[in-house]
């Protein structure tokens, strides 16, 4: 391809001028995503469209100093489950301020962005160009699809399958039912059934809930029914599940 200008001094094609863009701010009081999940379900649900692609800044002022940690990459998936765009945090310490960036979102600033001064476009040649196109193939990584979000109780009897992927439950999974995924599964709820993470082999992939009653866990096929008791303090507490070697090692969280 190539692209023939001519050699005289162009006037200015753009400027560079000061925008003020107003966004609302979403002020996190809690950092248990189960909670705010059941008060964005009932804010949706009263007014319809409330939402919908509103691009936000998430404000951590008020759980700046919570010991708990918060899952930005759930947290993103949630707000954008209901019609929110993320695009920004502030206020967190520098611990958190680090994981948001590491999500994606940027750093907002604390108060008002300064003016920028017009800064005046320099004369620019234009030389005549000729581009020569060469076709190189280059080998793209698909990004993995999103996690899928279950936001409903699990009854008995009852199967969700991610397949691909990851998943996040944020309800009750009872007795009988059971939850499978590709990847890692999150339950920000009692796990009461059976879950198994990493099902097509993926020894890497693990198992999060907030309180662990579970009647079989399995990671890449290896399985740990109620025959063999849970270690002691984890029952009915926050827990992960990985692969150790061939068997399952059970831990408490926080």
């Amino acid at each position: 391809m190539s692209a023939v200008v001519c050699s005289d001094v162009n006037p200015s094609c753009l400027e560079l001028k000061s925008a003020a863009l107003t966004l609302m701010a979403l002020v996190l009081k809690t950092t248990d995503l189960a909670q705010l999940a059941d008060e964005l379900s009932q804010r949706a649900g009263a007014m319809p469209g409330l939402f919908d692609d509103e691009p936000v800044v998430v404000d951590l002022s008020f759980v700046r100093e919570a010991a708990e940690p918060i899952d930005f990459d759930l947290l993103v998936v949630l707000l954008m489950q209901y019609g929110m765009r993320p695009v920004a945090v502030r206020g967190g310490m520098a611990g958190q301020m680090a994981a948001a960036l590491a999500s994606g979102l940027l750093e907002a600033p604390e108060g008002a962005r300064p003016l920028l001064r017009e800064v005046p476009a320099p004369e620019v040649i234009i030389e005549r160009i000729v581009e020569k196109i060469v076709e190189v193939p280059v080998e793209v990584q698909l990004a993995a699809p999103p996690p899928l979000v279950i936001d409903k109780p699990l009854r008995s009897g009852q199967q969700v399958y991610a397949q691909g992927r990851d998943l996040i439950v944020l309800a009750l999974v009872n007795y009988g039912a059971e939850v499978i995924a590709d990847g890692d599964i999150h339950i920000y709820a009692p796990l009461r059934g059976r879950a198994h993470a990493g099902k097509s082999g993926n020894t890497a992939a693990r198992i999060y809930c907030h309180c662990m009653e579970a009647q079989v866990l399995a990671i890449a096929g290896v399985f740990r029914t109620t025959d063999v008791a849970l270690p002691d303090g984890i029952v009915g507490h926050a827990a992960v599940v990985r692969w150790d070697g061939g068997q399952l090692a059970v831990e408490r969280l926080g």
